[in-house]
């Protein structure tokens, strides 16, 4: 058993069945990242999640995979130009963590995808691009916008 601290279902809306948003740009930032080893066990992917910030989608969270460790030299090549389109899109040229690419606004743009083991469509994550790209008109900074909406 464990102790759920009085939690009351009445005072927190229900979890929906996600969708997968339509193919489009949209303005995110990294709101976490972690090393983790592959399935085989012979390599590691860097998991980003991203946060849609503006939108109708605003909060949804995609997931990208970069294999930086792997046999496969192709998907380390892959992966690093994605790394690379990252760290232009944010700024952050020469991150000795990936901490360092968080809350930073950036473009994603996102497609469509059918699975091929379940049909299901789902969203991939096919690019990166400066915020410039994405918002299409300058942003008024106020004292209360937070770092990730400042241009």
């Amino acid at each position: 058993m464990a102790n759920l601290n009085g939690f009351n279902a009445a005072n927190v809306d229900p979890a929906t069945d996600f969708e997968p948003i339509p193919a489009g740009k949209y303005l995110a930032i990294i709101s976490n990242s972690e090393m983790k080893p592959t399935k085989s066990g012979s390599g590691t992917y860097l998991e980003l999640c991203f946060q849609l910030i503006d939108g109708p989608f605003k909060n949804r969270l995609l997931w990208s995979r970069l294999n930086l460790s792997n046999p496969n030299n192709q998907a380390v090549q892959i992966a690093q130009g994605e790394l690379s389109a990252i760290c232009r899109a944010v700024g952050v040229m020469q991150p000795k963590d990936s901490a360092e690419l968080h809350n930073l606004p950036l473009q994603i743009s996102v497609k469509c995808k059918k699975r091929e083991d379940t049909g299901d469509v789902v969203n991939e994550i096919k690019g990166y691009a400066k915020k410039e790209a994405a918002t299409g008109q300058p942003q008024q900074e106020t004292t209360n916008t937070p770092p990730w909406a400042r241009k």
